[in-house]
Parts: structure tokens; C-alpha cells; sequence
């Protein structure tokens, strides 16, 4: 039995397990250190980013639009937005960061990539939780109507964002110019991301093209199950799962490419 293949597969997702959660407390630490809130500032960060730009909206548009609460809009947008900005900068580089640890012969360079997203999904979440509680008590959020289509909105959007990191992160090894190019696309992305809009606000022919983001039909997703039949959302599961294949086995391949490049000091 201990030789069977099932056991070996356990014990190594065991194995695999032990070694991204010590390489996520060594992110942390390097990151956060042990003072002050710490590894609290993964949720901090997307909060206030969102709050303030909550506010503004709540001061520019007024306290509702489209029937919603614009502060809620505004933070349900801006938080997984905030995530994939961050999964993104995280991605970056992450290899050479880390090279030296490649002697241990457990770890993958996949490891690597996979613990900051975990971090930056793990912050996001809990980001969105505080954020959704503070609101409804103050009656600017309402009872999720449907808890499970905004979870799996919300895992389909960072099953996405992992995809593209996987990407990101070997080529910013391959080319030093992607490290200065990644930043501007962060921002290009800002207007096929859903954060600021519903799809049905849209004039046909710009929802067909906005349809076509992976981004977007997730946020569609997590909007309706917040609100349910108080808005009108257009999404296809579909679209976000096939991008996120096609686009991990690409990133599979080139982090396949780069470990063959990388010297272990």
C-alpha cells in the first residue's frame, strides 16, 4: 500500500502543501515584517483604496445610481480589481527573488507564483468580507441574494488572475523590458475589467465586445449574486474557465522554459 500510486500522490500534495504555506510565511515576513498589523496590510490595502475611491464616486454621482448604492458599486469593482493589480506586481520578478531556494529539490518555481497569489486572493477576500459587513450595517450593502454565483464570480475572476500571472512571471524573466511594460497594462485593462460599469448599461454592440473579457464576466457574476433582481447582468461562466486554460497551460510551458534558464546559487 505504500508503494501504491495513490500514496505516493498524497504524499507528495502533502509535501507540495508544507512548502507553499512556509513559502508564503517567508513572503509575509519579508514583506510585512512582525510589527504594527503586519500581514494585516493585505487586507488594509485594498480596503482603503476602495473606501476612498467609494467616497469620491459617493460625492461626484450621489449615493445611488442605476437603483445601487454607489459606494458599494464602487468597492465591489475596485477590491478585485486591487486584487489582480497586486497578483500582477507580484508576479514580477518572483523567480529571481527566489532562485536560490530551487537547491531544495521540492520546490517548483510554479511554488512561487502560486504562494503570492494565494497571499494576495486570501487578503482580497477578506478585504471583501469586512468591506460587505461594514456596509450592510450601515445599510449600504444588501444581503448577498444569491451567496454561491458571487463566490464562484469571485474564484472564476482569481482562477483568471492566476492564469495570467503564470504568464507574466517567466516572460518578465525572459525580457527586462516587460517589467517596465507590465505596469501600463495593468492600467489598459482598467476599462475591460467590469469594475466601474454593468455590462447592461452598455450600448449591443459594446456588450458583445465587453462579453468577450474574462474580467468582466466574473464581475457580472459577483454583482448578481449581491444584488439578484435588482440588476441585470449578462455573463457566461464559460468565457472566464477556457481563458484561464488556455492561458495556464501557455504559462506552464514558459515557466517549463525559463527553470531550464535559471541557475540555483
Amino acid at each position: 500500500m505504500n508503494g501504491s500510486p495513490i500514496h505516493r500522490l498524497l504524499n507528495s500534495w502533502a509535501i507540495q502543501v508544507r512548502v507553499i504555506h512556509a513559502l508564503m510565511i517567508r513572503e509575509l515576513i519579508t514583506r510585512f515584517g512582525r510589527e504594527n498589523i503586519g500581514f494585516l496590510w493585505i487586507m488594509a490595502e485594498p480596503l482603503l483604496f476602495a473606501g476612498l475611491v467609494g467616497i469620491l464616486w459617493h460625492f461626484m454621482k450621489g449615493s445611488t445610481e442605476h437603483g445601487v448604492s454607489v459606494v458599494a458599486f464602487t468597492a465591489t469593482g475596485y477590491i478585485p480589481l486591487t486584487l489582480f493589480r497586486h497578483c500582477v506586481a507580484r508576479s514580477v520578478a518572483a523567480f529571481t527573488a527566489n532562485q536560490s531556494l530551487l537547491y531544495h529539490r521540492q520546490i517548483k518555481i510554479v511554488d512561487f507564483i502560486l504562494a503570492r497569489f494565494i497571499i494576495e486572493i486570501l487578503g482580497g477576500m477578506m478585504a471583501y468580507l469586512f468591506m460587505a459587513i461594514f456596509l450592510i450595517l450601515i445599510g449600504e450593502f444588501p444581503i448577498p441574494a444569491d451567496l454561491g454565483l458571487l463566490i464562484s464570480g469571485w474564484m472564476l475572476y482569481g482562477v483568471f488572475c492566476f492564469s495570467i500571472c503564470l504568464i507574466l512571471a517567466p516572460l518578465s524573466e525572459i525580457s527586462e523590458a516587460m517589467e517596465k511594460f507590465i505596469p501600463v497594462v495593468t492600467y489598459i485593462m482598467i476599462p475591460f475589467s467590469g469594475a466601474f460599469y454593468m455590462v447592461s448599461w452598455m450600448t449591443p454592440g459594446a456588450k458583445d465586445f465587453l462579453l468577450l473579457s474574462p474580467f468582466v464576466n466574473a464581475m457580472e457574476m459577483m454583482r448578481k449574486g449581491i444584488w439578484g433582481d435588482q440588476i441585470t447582468a449578462f455573463y457566461d461562466p464559460l468565457v472566464p474557465i477556457i481563458c484561464s486554460v488556455v492561458f495556464a497551460i501557455i504559462g506552464l510551458i514558459l515557466c517549463r522554459r525559463v527553470r531550464r534558464i535559471l541557475t540555483v546559487e
